[in-house]
């Protein structure tokens, strides 16, 4: 059986998501650095010392400066500075305008609740407390965010700031993610940005609750609120002792009272719940598999979809013969151009009758790897600029070091392949998908079957990782086109070959670096030219006199997007080898040599709490070699000691030991931070050592995990980590500031020991190097 449909092909172009969360909770950056949000844009501060975004006349120069550009993919919003903020009318005026009271608890109706709430944008959903959290008639206390699961424990402390605010265990707490009809509108899970933006979100709701609450049960007894006490969902009378549950006082009805931006939320110091290494909620679920990833699911009546891939990338159909896979007993084939995909009552019946499809292919000349990086110099977009004062000072300079840093494309590798269920119901889509960006998968999905975005669900199950990898919702989209013509469910689960050839890639990248030095030792001098591989952490964090630093967007061969730290690994790993090779020019100890030229407060302790615990005093062990490296990134400063082995006759590199520092503000949760930044460090280990895509005119070469090295049992070293609470600062993400600094450690651990300088990443592929 074959069909043929008339929905919209995905766009093969994307203009940049641009809906704001309206939240002034910005990360702290180190001040001696342009501070930007999470699109890039820089942020201006305002005499309350909150965030403020630039003036609408930035925007305008912005958005002229966007439409020279290429279009982008939403996986790449962070290879660009650039981004339009838009504002459309908020939730507040519109409560205002329909003379809903702030003083009271408010019942909506369905009415209201399904005619006119549902249409409105739920980008600005916060200024409702019903839209973070609501306690219904038994006291369960349900919690709402348009944030998601990606193993990276959100779900666990989100829960604890909430129940920290309203004096309740982690256990009463239910949080809801990911699901467009039931949460407020959210950009994403991405650039660390959950802890800083979310949970002072959820603080400030959370404390609402609790300030309502309390003054509901003043009203009961006509007593101050002020020595009303609060433990375990009661609300206790001063005096008497009489209580009132939670549920008592809120009677289920949704609170559409405004957040109070002024509530007072717990001190820090005064943590019970929060700041404490309490269990993954769910936890059990995972280690027994009761736990439902989509690529479990199962709805009745559902059928499997497989889609034709081209062979290799910039492959166009030529010729097409469905007639072998339409003989097949229950299967169907569905064709849109250049997408054909299958679908069959079971998962092997779909590959097979993928496999009888006969396709021909014209393909089009692509650069290979072995072309990659001449190519993305000579594609660049605009020419590395100078500075008049900067060629002054390299002129001048005693000591003179140019290099060069190469970036191998590396695959997010996510223990879950992509995956999506779709379901049509009338003119009303469910998909489920495993997706960083539920809201943007919507729009997706609203664009290619060119729908009203209320006609669209899209749920996202706590899935198996994403690490940056999981912007996009091509399974979904797949899913639902399969749907849409044969009227059935549908479920798209991508192969681990798939998964590598095309989902997108953490951008390759080069990198020049020129420097110089006065005879005291002091860099006077830094140009940085990064071509492709982004923006992110492109900034040293050292005073230096004369420093310019520039982004030149290239054509790239393969598709690329966002990665855990994304750019700033590359950068980083750039800034801290020539810095390291500085101090080596003038003999100078690395880590002096970087306190000597640097001035925040933050990276410093990070450092120096990073080198203690390494024992870098200690004396080395011939053929050990030690490596130092730091940087400052979304928030979080991290500092990485490495101690490696080369054996002196084979090469053969062995990381014996990695100590890391990480100091992210306030910790919410010890043990899941730490496993964060573990999580962290295995994965720049891999991409340090051995992780790189294998291309050939636009085909990957080893789309298997047989044939793409990741980190094995063998070769993960020592790893110990230092966390530096500081108590006195905001909360800020931690998925992904700890990656940066392991690659360059490991490399000028390597450089003590051997004198070799590793300017590639991956440095060594084959596991030796040449002595």
């Amino acid at each position: 059986m074959a069909i043929s449909v008339d929905a919209v092909l995905i766009r093969k172009s994307w203009k940049p998501f641009i809906k704001p969360e309206n939240n002034s909770h910005e990360i702290e950056h180190n001040e001696n650095l342009t501070r930007r949000d999470d699109y890039g844009c820089e942020i201006l501060p305002n005499n309350s010392g909150q965030a403020m975004r630039p003036k609408k006349n930035k925007y305008k120069r912005m958005k002229k400066s966007m439409n020279s550009q290429m279009d982008l993919y939403p996986e790449q919003y962070e290879l660009h500075q650039q981004d339009l903020i838009r504002g459309p009318i908020s939730r507040r005026k519109f409560f205002k305008r329909m003379g809903l009271g702030i003083a009271s608890f408010v019942v909506v109706s369905d009415v209201v609740s399904a005619e006119i709430l549902n249409q409105l944008d739920p980008s600005l959903a916060e200024d409702a407390i019903a839209s973070w959290i609501h306690i219904d008639e038994s006291g369960k206390i349900t919690v709402f965010t348009g944030k998601v699961e990606v193993g990276q424990n959100i779900r666990t402390s989100l829960a604890q700031v909430v129940a920290e605010e309203l004096f309740v265990e982690v256990e009463d707490i239910h949080l809801i993610m990911g699901d467009t009809d039931l949460t407020p509108y959210d950009r994403g899970t991405y650039g660390s940005l959950t802890t800083p933006q979310m949970a002072p979100i959820l603080r400030k709701a959370a404390a609402s609750v609790r300030e309502l609450l309390k003054e509901t049960a003043a009203k009961e007894w006509s007593v101050g609120k002020s020595g009303l006490q609060m433990e375990k969902g009661i609300v206790i009378h001063p005096s008497n002792g009489k209580r009132l549950s939670y549920s008592q006082l809120s009677q289920g009805k949704k609170l559409f009272q405004q957040v109070d931006s002024e509530v007072a939320v717990v001190p820090v110091s005064s943590w019970k719940v929060a700041g404490t290494s309490v269990p993954k909620i769910e936890g059990k679920s995972f280690i027994t598999g009761r736990h439902k990833y989509v690529s479990d699911m199962a709805l009745p009546g559902m059928v499997y979809g497989k889609i034709l891939r081209a062979p290799a990338n910039g492959a166009k159909l030529k010729n097409l013969d469905t007639s072998r896979a339409e003989s097949m007993e229950g299967v169907t084939v569905v064709r849109n151009g250049d997408f054909v995909g299958v679908t069959a009552p079971d998962s092997p019946t779909a590959n097979m009758a993928l496999a009888m499809l006969e396709a021909t292919w014209d393909r089009t000349p692509q650069p290979s790897r072995k072309d990659l990086f001449g190519h993305l110099k000579k594609t660049a977009r605009n020419q590395p600029e100078s500075k008049s004062e900067l060629t002054d000072a390299l002129s001048q300079a005693s000591f003179k070091l140019n290099q060069t840093f190469t970036i191998d494309y590396i695959a997010h590798v996510p223990l879950e392949p992509r995956a999506g269920v779709a379901e049509w119901k009338g003119d009303k889509l469910t998909v489920w998908t495993g997706t960083q960006r539920p809201f943007g998968v919507q729009e997706e999905l609203q664009r290619a079957f060119d729908i009203p975005k209320e006609n669209v669900r899209v749920i996202m199950p706590d899935t198996g990782s994403g690490y940056g990898g999981k912007h996009t919702g091509e399974a979904g989209i797949e899913a639902a086109k399969l749907a849409k013509a044969t009227g059935k469910p549908v479920k798209v689960t991508w192969t681990r070959e798939e998964e590598f050839k095309w989902a997108y890639l953490r951008p390759a990248g080069v990198i020049d670096v020129r420097s110089g030095m006065d005879s005291s030792g002091k860099v006077t001098a830094w140009e940085f030219h990064n071509y492709n591989s982004g923006n992110a952490g492109i900034q040293a964090p050292y005073t230096i006199a004369a420093k310019h630093d520039q982004f030149l967007a290239a054509d790239t061969p393969l598709r690329q997007g966002s990665y855990r730290a994304l750019a700033s690994t590359a950068n980083i790993f750039a800034i801290e080898s020539q810095f390291n090779d500085l101090a080596a020019e003038i003999g100078s100890d690395p880590l002096g040599f970087r306190l000597k030229h640097l001035q925040d407060e933050r990276l410093t302790n990070a450092l120096t709490a990073c080198a203690d615990k390494f024992g870098w005093d200690k004396s080395r062990k011939k053929d050990h070699g030690f490596g130092i490296a730091c940087g400052a990134v979304k928030g979080g400063f991290v500092a990485t000691c490495a101690e490696v082995s080369v054996h002196p006759e084979t090469g053969e590199v062995k990381v014996i030991r990695l100590v890391t520092s990480f100091e992210c503000g306030a910790i919410i949760n010890p043990r899941h931070l730490e496993s964060q930044v573990v999580g962290c460090v295995l994965q720049g280990l891999g991409g340090a050592l051995f992780e790189a895509i294998d291309f050939k005119e636009g085909e990957v070469l080893n789309a298997s995990i047989s044939g793409y090295r990741v980190p094995r049992f063998a070769d993960i070293p020592a790893i110990e980590v230092v966390l530096l609470d500081r108590k006195d600062l905001p909360p800020a993400g931690a998925g992904e500031a700890p990656i940066v600094a392991v690659a360059p450690a490991i490399r000028n651990a390597i450089f003590e020991v051997t004198g070799k300088k590793l300017n590639h990443l991956p440095m060594i592929p084959s596991g030796s190097i040449t002595v």
